[in-house]
């Protein structure tokens, strides 16, 4: 290896290292100039990474072809920055709103010889984020308020992204695990830290509410369109498996029916919590109405993961509005009922459980992928073969085609084992405790059943758990844990909730003891 490669290939990767470092300094460091430093610093490192990255491809080579439209486009991403940043040093609550109306849409960017769908406008909504918080930090100068009551949370993500950058080093495809932390980890570590300072009130989070259902009508009605016409607006995968399967599945305007389907049991899990604690009629009957259309949306993207997804989910939200043994029971009978179905009638159903091509097919070619991912895992069970490497890893060592390696690494417990081993397994499964340590870790909306009302945070933060859960449940057969921006809002906006909550429930006053009648006199 010559001098030069040795420089090129050793730049970019102690780049990611440091830009994770840097977002996990704006995640662990509470005072605000130093935090709005660590912030502009991610900034930086990951546009010149990204910038190096995709600098031999065709699409950036088209737009730096044409000096004076380079320069004019850079000038008009610099301006809707600068603008954002005004309006959101003007109206904090802004940003939350506008993170939640830019969340699903994505343009496709050529990198690494592969196409990605990134979420550009989320990035322009966080660079501003990030200038309008340097701003207000070195104008206003505000020094950090007690203790930290989600630092293990903070302390988590920290860990996992510095553990996957270092990873990255050893991995045996490092251009994709430089796409996940410049795409992914680091700007959606410093969005958690933004949404973490905004002031959660009621009208937000309606708010935010308010919006998701609105994107979500809109998409279902776009789902509808493409149902009809048996015509879909891109991705040449579902394309041409629609045209040898017995049913059509719809994706709306996002890549994947999965993620279409994940945005949509998402959205009515929110929902069904604000239905559950509401207690006006004709709000209820509006929201039951929203549900019918988005069921109906998401009954067309035949996504099994999303179904579990909404399922978990609604089941949270009743263990936290009527009782948790009940509803404990009520799932374990339901999975019970459903396994006994699928067994007692596998020829009506079309299933053969007993043979592991059966079972493969039943579970969409996931049992094969685990079963290869745990093989992954037990040829390296410490370190794994790094960060990103899954598909490649899969297709050296099971001799598997593109198609399966892709499909592999969408069972993300599994996946996580084969990249990074026992070392950031353990680092996942501490995202996940701490996550569900912050949003279940107090009583705080316990008694919501009998005080709350839907505009109360409480009912807001039992809302925002379910859709963790839910989330963490569709990670489970699918994939993009912490590469799907959802995951970072809902645990900010749980971060951020959880105090409130608890003042909230301070200030509940206790019912008052029943009296017993006194017997009058005989």
């Amino acid at each position: 290896m010559g001098p030069a490669l040795a420089v090129g290939t050793a730049a970019p990767k102690a780049g990611i290292v440091l830009a994770a470092l840097a977002a996990a300094g704006v995640l662990l460091d509470r005072e605000p100039r130093r935090r709005s430093v660590w912030m502009l610093l991610a900034l930086v490192l990951a546009a010149v990474i990204l910038v190096g990255h995709i600098a031999d491809t065709d699409q950036f080579r088209s737009l730096t072809d044409e000096r004076l439209r380079f320069v004019a486009l850079c000038a008009l991403a610099l301006l809707t920055v600068v603008l954002l940043a005004s309006v959101f040093v003007r109206r904090p609550e802004a940003l939350p709103v506008l993170v939640v109306a830019v969340l699903p849409f994505r343009v496709p960017i050529e990198a690494a010889g592969t196409t990605t769908n990134l979420l550009v406008p989320l990035y322009l909504v966080i660079a501003g984020g990030c200038a309008a918080f340097a701003w207000r930090a070195l104008r206003e100068r505000d020094a950090p308020e007690g203790p930290d009551a989600v630092r293990p949370l903070a302390l988590a993500l920290s860990a996992f992204l510095v553990l996957y950058a270092l990873q990255a080093l050893y991995s045996k495809d490092f251009d994709t695990a430089l796409e996940q932390v410049v795409f992914f980890y680091v700007p959606f570590a410093l969005l958690f830290a933004l949404l973490r300072e905004v002031r959660w009130t009621r009208e937000v989070v309606l708010a935010c509410l308010g919006v998701l259902v609105v994107l979500s009508l809109v998409f279902c009605g776009i789902g509808f369109w493409e149902y009809g016409r048996r015509e879909l607006f891109w991705n040449p995968k579902v394309i041409a498996a629609n045209q040898f399967e017995s049913y059509f599945r719809v994706n709306s305007v996002f890549w994947d029916p999965n993620v279409y389907g994940r945005f949509l049991a998402l959205v009515m899990i929110a929902l069904a919590g604000f239905l559950l604690w509401t207690r006006r009629a004709g709000v209820a009957v509006a929201t039951g109405a929203a549900l019918a259309v988005l069921w109906g949306g998401l009954v067309l993207t035949f996504s099994q993961s999303s179904f579990a997804a909404l399922l978990a989910g609604l089941a949270v939200l009743a263990a936290l509005r009527w009782d948790v043994r009940r509803t404990v029971a009520a799932a374990v009978v339901g999975v019970a009922l459903a396994a006994a179905i699928a067994v007692a009638f596998q020829d009506t159903l079309k299933i053969d459980l007993g043979s592991s091509s059966g079972l493969n097919k039943v579970t969409s070619g996931r049992s094969d992928l685990i079963e290869g991912g745990l093989d992954l895992f037990a040829n390296r069970p410490l370190q794994g073969y790094g960060s990103g490497s899954f598909g490649r890893a899969y297709r050296v060592e099971r001799k598997g085609n593109q198609q399966q390696a892709v499909s592999a690494s969408h069972t993300m417990p599994v996946t996580v084992a084969a990249e990074q081993g026992l070392i950031g397994l353990a680092a996942y499964l501490a995202v996940v405790g701490a996550a569900l340590f912050t949003l279940f870790g107090d009583r705080a909306f316990a008694r919501a059943r009998a005080h709350g009302g839907e505009g109360d945070m409480r009912v807001a933060r039992a809302a925002l758990a379910a859709m963790f859960v839910a989330l963490l449940v569709h990670t489970m057969v699918y994939a993009a844990f912490l590469e799907d921006p959802f995951t970072w809002v809902i645990l900010a906006a749980g971060a951020a909730l959880a105090p409130l909550a608890k003042l909230n429930e301070a200030r509940v006053p206790a019912p008052a003891p029943r009296r017993e009648p006194v017997p009058a006199a005989g």
